[in-house]
């Protein structure tokens, strides 16, 4: 473990702090992510963010360099720098928690072996952020399968930590989904609102346009002829439920870049509020049907301070009952599954 100090910037008032944990810190997703979260315009700009970079052994030598390069950013709202690999330091403290690392899937690996191997990470997480984090932590799990590591991490972190507090990202998801309709309909994605995403940040998740408003108008006005509704239940789903892979096709890489943004996007309207519907996966509270305690991704509206709602009283035809079916019994059987292998 090595810890790079960096004094706090001179100031005749004392300046407002946040520490903020992310793990997998020395992964790609993470290098574009940090200096987004000191830009100031998540947390503002007059409060010092200390940053508790949190990676295994083995990339302890790439982590110091993130350190340094953070240094060299020049950027007046970064505070301390905590580099290490024990997730006791990373966590005690942290007002928020970024969890992009997860073991990944390997070749010649079966589906059960990494949801175990992910399972008991995420046990041994929560059970850590149980003994030091704060009740008043925010925790996002983005390393996959997200909901599920969301779910097992609020089991064991639960009650020291409410499940309310822990969230799993499907924000890149519901950014990509925007950018689908907006591209169709030939518009800015600002002028896209109320689309969300359904259960989990897999193949099976549901992309739902069927409340769109496009430029002030209902999705129908817009999109109403029947090659678009068909486009929007075939093709655009299956873009959006597959465009990871197409990325990791094109680039040989994961999605990086805007995966970052999309954690930008998440933690920002938690801190501030949304006008517009978000997606976002959160503990259940049986709403729509939805098993209590499954981590699963609805139409949300942020509150501000780490708030949130679920959106409530939507309708839902047929179509959408079958997807949103579908997401749910993969999501409790990866639960179920994960859930058998943990031994304490």
């Amino acid at each position: 473990r090595a810890n790079a100090p960096r004094p706090r910037p001179s100031s005749t008032m004392v300046k407002q702090s946040i520490n903020i944990a992310v793990t997998g810190a020395a992964g790609q997703i993470a290098y574009s992510l940090l200096p987004r979260l000191l830009d100031g315009t998540i947390f503002g700009p007059s409060v010092i963010v200390n940053l508790h970079l949190l990676d295994i052994a083995l990339a302890h030598g790439a982590l110091a360099g993130v350190a340094l390069e953070l240094e060299d950013l020049r950027l007046p709202q970064l505070g301390s720098t905590m580099v290490t690999e024990n997730a006791e330091e990373a966590f005690k403290d942290c007002d928020y928690v970024v969890m992009l690392g997860a073991f990944p899937r390997k070749d010649g690996m079966e589906r059960k072996d990494l949801l175990a191997k992910n399972a008991g990470i995420f046990a041994e997480q929560g059970k850590v952020l149980a003994r030091v984090g704060k009740p008043t932590t925010r925790v996002i799990v983005v390393g996959n399968p997200a909901n599920t590591n969301a779910a097992i991490l609020a089991k064991f972190a639960s009650p020291h930590i409410p499940r309310e507090n822990i969230t799993a990202l499907t924000r890149l998801d519901h950014n990509r989904l925007h950018a689908q309709i907006a591209t169709r309909a030939g518009v800015s994605v600002n002028d896209v609102t109320r689309c969300c995403i359904w259960g989990n940040h897999s193949s099976t998740q549901f992309p739902d346009p069927s409340r769109a408003v496009i430029q002030g108008r209902p999705i129908g006005e817009v999109l109403g002829k029947p090659e678009d509704v068909d486009w929007m239940r075939g093709e655009m789903m299956e873009c959006v439920q597959k465009r990871g892979a197409a990325i990791i096709a094109a680039r040989k890489l994961s999605s990086a870049m805007s995966a970052a943004k999309a954690i930008y996007d998440h933690l920002h309207d938690l801190e501030h509020g949304s006008t517009d519907w978000v997606s976002m996966a959160v503990s259940s509270d049986g709403s729509y049907g939805v098993p209590e305690g499954l981590v699963y991704s609805f139409p949300i509206v942020c509150t501000g301070k780490g708030n949130y709602e679920i959106v409530q009283g939507l309708d839902i035809d047929e179509f959408a009952a079958k997807n949103m079916k579908i997401t749910q019994e993969e999501l409790v059987q990866e639960l179920e599954d994960a859930l058998s292998t943990i031994t304490a």
